[in-house]
C-alpha cells in the first residue's frame, strides 16, 4: 500500500492566500503579526502572508532565549530581506532576563517546563505587540502537531488564525520548496527552541514523515491498525504515534464550564 501525500502546491498557496485576504478583511483588521523562529512552518506562512497583505502591514516578532536560537535569527534575517518588510515593523526582544527570573526559583526546573515558560513567554509579547499595532495573530501550527498535541497550550498554538493547520508537515515542506525558501530552512531538523539541541523528532521519537502517513492512513483513509503495518510500519510505530494523539486529545477541549442554569 503505498501512502500519496502530494499537494498541488499553487493550488494549495493560491487558497491559503485567498484565505488570509477574506478572513483578515471579514474580522475588520488590517494589520497582522506573526512570530518568526526561521523554522519552516512560520516562513511558509510569512511568505503567504506577504502575498495577501502589503508588507507595511505586516509586523514580525523575534523572541530569542539563549545562544541556541542564533541560527534561527540568521535563517530569520534571510527572509525578512527577501520580503521587504521595514525594519520600524519588526520586533526583536531577548527574553532570557524574564524566562530566567522565573526558572531560578525552581532549581529541579525539567526542560519541558522551562520550555513551555519560553513558549508562554513568547505568546506573551506576541500578543502585546498584536495589541500595540491593532493587528491580528498569525498562526504557524500544522497538521500534525494539531493531531498529536505537539504544542504548548496557550503558547504557541495561541493564534487568531491557522493558514497552515490543514497541512501535514511534509505538506509544509512541499509549500516551501513551491515557494523557494531557501534549502537550508527546508532541509533543517524542525526544532521548537525550547532548549539546546532539542529537535521534535527527537523529542517525538519519530519522524514527521513517518508521523504523516500514519495519520493519514488512520484518520483519513480510515485503514486499521493491521492496513497500516502492510503499509511497512511497524506496530510499535504505529501504536507510538497513535498513543501520542490520543494522549493529548485534551489539548484541544474547551474548558470544563460550571452551568449553574
Amino acid at each position: 500500500m503505498s501512502v500519496d501525500l502530494s499537494i498541488n502546491p499553487e493550488k494549495t498557496a493560491e487558497k491559503i492566500i485567498s484565505f488570509l485576504k477574506t478572513t483578515i478583511k471579514k474580522t475588520g483588521f488590517s494589520k497582522v503579526t506573526i512570530g518568526l523562529s526561521g523554522g519552516i512552518d512560520s516562513s511558509v506562512v510569512f511568505y503567504l502572508t506577504a502575498k495577501a497583505l502589503d508588507a507595511k502591514n505586516i509586523y514580525p516578532c523575534l523572541f530569542p532565549y539563549g545562544d541556541f536560537d542564533m541560527g534561527g535569527l540568521d535563517d530569520t534575517r534571510t527572509i525578512l530581506k527577501k520580503i521587504g518588510v521595514s525594519s520600524e515593523n519588526i520586533y526583536k526582544q531577548k527574553i532570557d532576563l524574564f524566562v530566567d527570573s522565573i526558572i531560578k526559583k525552581d532549581k529541579k526546573i525539567s526542560g519541558l517546563r522551562k520550555g513551555n515558560i519560553i513558549v508562554r513567554t513568547r505568546m506573551l509579547l506576541l500578543y502585546d505587540e498584536a495589541k500595540r499595532n491593532n493587528a491580528l495573530v498569525i498562526g504557524t501550527e500544522n497538521r500534525t502537531e494539531y493531531l498529536l498535541g505537539y504544542f504548548t497550550r496557550y503558547g504557541d498554538e495561541a493564534s487568531d488564525l491557522e493558514p497552515i493547520i490543514d497541512l501535514y508537515k511534509t505538506q509544509v515542506r512541499q509549500l516551501a520548496s513551491f515557494l523557494k525558501l531557501p534549502e537550508r530552512i527546508i532541509s533543517k531538523a524542525p526544532t521548537a527552541g525550547m532548549w539546546k539541541g532539542q529537535t521534535d523528532e527527537g523529542e517525538l521519537g519519530f519522524s514527521y514523515k513517518e508521523a504523516d502517513c500514519i495519520l493519514h492512513l488512520f484518520l483519513d483513509k480510515e485503514k486499521s491498525v493491521s492496513e497500516i503495518m502492510s503499509a511497512g510500519f511497524s506496530i510499535s510505530k504505529i501504536r507510538k504515534v497513535l498513543d501520542r494523539m490520543k494522549e493529548n486529545q485534551f489539548k484541544h477541549r474547551l474548558p470544563y464550564m460550571c452551568k449553574l442554569n
